[in-house]
């Protein structure tokens, strides 16, 4: 409820005593400077933390448009938006960059925070292998000779991918403060994917039956060093065929126990599109021991460490962890699982339409114009009889069920 009054306000105002905060309720105090400035801040708790935000000075922002003011920036901060940082960033943005950091931060606030899905993932590579290279230089010291140094080290860390990404994003960078005149020149413009992880051919990397084997007997030697946790987390990619973070990230809510369903939104889906799975016998076994581990949060699989950057486990950390494994298989990356399931998928006579279903592809071409059908049931039974393999290879088994279409097993 609403407790100061323009009376008040003006009287504390023509007194000129030193107010350190009065509260108008919700969050919104009225200060008063000894040098006699009066303000608003909105003072309001994020992720358990303090915070304040000046909302303006009074009397050009009345005690009216203050309380506009706060509801607007309170429904923000409900939304787990830091508005106070939030207020930072903007006016970062409207300074003239001096330093390569400072330019990131601006092109990050302008051209990717607005329009991508998953800024994190942008933002992770500029403070992982840009910023601590050439973020300290000025913008119109940056040479190329700057920009071959970043990218060897990327290469040299056998990250030929990252490097060719972080390649575009340094290049938009420059591109971005070119137009702007921001900087004379672009340091980048001659470079090529060849200068850094080279051209990226289509990844054809799946595992074969018997590699799935090995790689399962090495989980189970590994014992703690690869946790049991990281386990679960690979025999469901194996029998859901969903992509990594679709997993990692996945919250409780999302899921039917009871119905065996788990309805993955579109909001976390890489194409936007919403799917409901159907989940296996084995798939609830697991889940529900993953429930009792997860030790009532609401991810499936909770961030393992106090302070960290994600509430759920990191994305690196399961890549982490079969890196490590000793499992004497060819190099293998987590995404090469997704094509894994899909493969085991055709060698057990699954139809191309319902395996494409199965890791929620749109279907091409006219088929995919006119045929909207969601091949709930037939995605049951194909997912059924792919977790029935992934158990059998979790236990060193052999696995002799019939394909659907009596194809043979591959």
């Amino acid at each position: 409820m609403a407790n100061l009054t323009e009376r008040q306000l003006q009287a504390w105002l023509k007194a000129g005593k030193v107010i350190a905060g009065k509260s108008d309720g919700d969050g919104l105090t009225f200060t008063l400077s000894r040098a006699g400035t009066a303000s608003w801040t909105l003072r309001y708790r994020l992720a358990g933390r303090a915070r304040e935000l000046t909302l303006g000075n009074y009397p050009d922002v009345s005690l009216q448009d203050a309380r506009k003011l706060a509801r607007q920036k309170r429904a923000r901060v409900d939304d787990a938006v830091d508005v106070a940082a939030e207020k930072q960033r903007q006016k970062a943005a409207q300074r003239q960059p001096g330093t390569v950091a400072e330019l990131i931060e601006q092109f990050l606030e302008k051209e990717i925070r607005p329009r991508h899905k998953h800024p994190k993932r942008v933002e992770s590579l500029f403070e992982r292998d840009v910023t601590p290279k050439i973020g300290r230089l000025a913008v119109e010291e940056v040479t190329p000779g700057h920009i071959d140094r970043m990218l060897r080290a990327i290469v040299e860390d056998e990250r030929p991918t990252v490097a060719n990404d972080a390649l575009r994003l340094v290049d938009r960078v420059f591109k971005f403060a070119f137009k702007r005149g921001m900087a004379s020149n672009n340091p980048v413009a001659y470079f090529e994917l060849a200068d850094a992880g080279g051209l990226e051919a289509g990844r054809t990397r799946r595992l074969t039956r018997a590699e799935i084997l090995a790689l399962f007997s090495a989980i189970r030697n590994a014992g703690q060093a690869f946790t049991r946790d990281n386990a679960l987390a690979v025999a469901l990619l194996l029998t859901l065929a969903v992509r990594k973070m679709e997993l990692l990230a996945a919250q409780w809510s999302e899921f039917d126990l009871t119905g065996g369903i788990w309805r993955l939104p579109a909001g976390r889906s890489k194409t936007a599109i919403g799917i409901d799975i159907p989940l296996a016998s084995s798939v609830l076994d697991w889940l529900r021991e993953l429930q009792v581990r997860a030790c009532g949060s609401p991810y499936v699989f909770p961030a393992r460490r106090g302070r960290t950057r994600f509430p759920h486990v990191s994305p690196d950390t399961l890549n982490a962890a079969l890196t490590s494994l000793k499992h004497g298989l060819d190099a293998f990356t987590v995404h090469d699982l997704r094509r894994t399931a899909r493969t085991l998928l055709a060698s057990l006579g699954v139809s191309s339409e319902v395996a494409e279903r199965c890791l929620n592809h749109k279907l091409r071409g006219v088929e995919g114009t006119y045929n909207h059908h969601d091949y709930f049931e037939e995605r049951k039974q194909a997912l059924g009889l792919l977790a029935s393999l992934v158990v059998a290879l979790e236990h060193g088994e052999e696995f002799n069920v019939v394909p659907i279409r009596g194809t043979k097993a591959g």
